[in-house]
């Protein structure tokens, strides 16, 4: 049986990694003969694309903005071999107390968020393409915290960019009617892949074989998992004890829809997202070029229709 050690997306699992847990507790992976482990990164040694690249970690979850920057500025031979999300899993939330009420409204505000040059971008995009200046939006440094929109009602910051429509933004106290969530792919955000699948060019090269298996239990997986709610929401249970139920309930509802495409397929890479996206990260210095964008992923070990 072959040890395969998996990255997951986050520094704890959620609901978007259930596929992999669903296929492990029902013995899939055991009949196809791999024995994966499912682990998370350890951010003072690095994110998941740097555990792939030492090889430490056979597969890996991770954003392709981060795959793409990686391929451009140091050409490492890692490769995205299926997506995960189909969907932007990112959003912009404030408060009704704040009177925010759009994007545009951002300018002369303060919003908290890891301030990398893609999420600079991507909040400069947004407020623009809603007719507001992004030169007037004050910008917090939340590192790698998520403010919650208790943080907001507190006073931390008038918005926040970064939390997932599908996590981070359920979490907090303040009743519904008073937060505001607008997922970033509904106020003008370019399409993207929040999270693909990848490996290294060296073992997909080696045994392709290995990686095809892996990626059908991954997908029947997925399958079960949206298909069985009240069953995933007891498996997750167990593996993330520390948040309540009604979370993440509510956010395996909400996920789990972005785990296939148009076409009801799970794990297509969309060329017509990683393209322009591609060329919209190296317009706004988030990636050293766009050169060779479709070399960064390949559908190919995928058994789906075409």
């Amino acid at each position: 049986m072959s040890h395969i050690r998996v990255m997951l997306d986050y520094f704890h699992p959620w609901p978007n990694s259930a596929g992999f847990y669903v296929a492990r507790a029902r013995r899939w992976f055991a009949e196809a003969g791999l024995d994966v482990e499912l682990v998370v990164q350890d951010p003072g040694r690095g994110d998941t694309l740097e555990y792939l690249a030492q090889g430490e970690v056979d597969f890996g979850v991770f954003p392709p903005n981060r795959l793409l920057a990686r391929r451009a500025a140091q050409g490492q031979p890692l490769i995205a071999v299926a997506a995960v999300n189909h969907r932007g899993l990112e959003a912009i939330q404030t408060t009704t107390s704040t009177g925010i009420k759009r994007p545009r409204d951002l300018a002369g505000r303060r919003i908290a968020l890891n301030p990398t040059p893609r999420g600079l971008a991507m909040v400069r995009h947004l407020v623009a393409a809603d007719g507001g200046d992004p030169d007037a939006v004050a910008i917090i440094d939340a590192g790698a915290r998520e403010l919650t929109v208790d943080d907001i009602a507190a006073g931390e910051a008038d918005a926040t960019f970064g939390n997932y429509w599908s996590w981070d933004a359920l979490r907090g106290d303040l009743p519904e009617e008073q937060r505001l969530t607008w997922p970033v792919d509904e106020i003008g955000a370019p399409r993207y892949h929040s999270y693909l699948l990848g490996t290294s060019e060296r073992l997909l090269d080696r045994q392709p074989s290995l990686v095809r298996n892996f990626l059908a239990v991954t997908a029947r997986g997925y399958a079960a998992a949206a298909q069985e709610p009240d069953a995933t929401l007891e498996l997750l249970e167990r593996v993330i004890p520390y948040f309540p139920r009604s979370l993440i309930a509510r956010s395996l509802s909400l996920v789990a829809p972005t785990w296939t495409d148009a076409h009801g397929r799970w794990g297509v890479i969309d060329e017509d997202r990683m393209g322009p996206y591609a060329h919209w990260l190296a317009e706004h210095g988030a990636v050293g070029h766009a050169r060779d964008w479709d070399r960064s992923f390949t559908n190919s070990l995928l058994d789906v229709p075409a």
